[in-house]
């Protein structure tokens, strides 16, 4: 699969490197990336991996070129302190990215991973792989998604509608705090596991 990236960043070139080991090729756009905005249009999946503060800004001129794509929303809402950006307990960052590309399929995912654990070395934690949580409208989207998450070296985990990205966006909230603000650093993860 052809995934673009609209972001460079940490995360970015992280999770771009464990989907080129999966079989998939990858493209950079936007700052410190390989092309222009408008190149992710052409990609199967486009990735949104900078700032949410940045997609804001960038996504409304997005919107006809994102049309009837698959689009993963990687952002979350914090200040550049890191503390939460609050947007209300009946929004989040994917709903917010949803509305302003209403003819994209939007996904969220790899928000709740830090780009220092999303290594090949660093995907298993005593046996269990690392869970990439999935959230969408759309549930043949959420599954194409999971699928690209598994490839990548995740374990997926599909959580339901979009609606879900406002608790998605909470535990990389308390990620933040318990990396950034308590000193845990940045290669913790969440791993759910489910005892059958």
């Amino acid at each position: 699969m052809k995934i673009g990236f609209i972001g460079a960043g940490n995360l970015a070139r992280a999770l771009g490197e464990l989907l080129v080991a999966g079989g998939h090729s990858v493209a950079f756009t936007g700052r410190g990336g390989d092309g222009p905005l408008a190149d992710a249009a052409g990609a199967d999946l486009v990735v949104l991996a900078l700032p949410f503060s940045a997609a804001r800004e960038v996504l409304p001129g997005l919107s006809g070129l994102l049309a009837g794509k698959l689009v993963v929303d990687a952002t979350n809402p914090v200040n550049p302190d890191w503390s939460p950006m609050l947007l209300g307990q009946e929004s989040s960052a994917g709903e917010e990215v949803a509305r302003a590309l209403p003819g994209a399929q939007v996904v969220k995912a790899f928000n709740t991973v830090f780009a220092d654990a999303m290594r090949e070395d660093r995907l298993v934690r005593e046996g269990a792989r690392v869970t990439c949580f999935v959230a969408s409208d759309h549930a043949d989207a959420r599954a194409r998604v999971a699928e690209v998450a598994r490839s990548a070296g995740f374990a997926p985990l599909e959580v339901g509608p979009l609606a879900m990205s406002r608790h998605l966006e909470a535990m990389a909230h308390l990620n933040i705090q318990i990396a950034v603000g308590m000193q845990g650093g940045t290669r913790g993860a969440f791993i759910y596991h489910r005892a059958d």
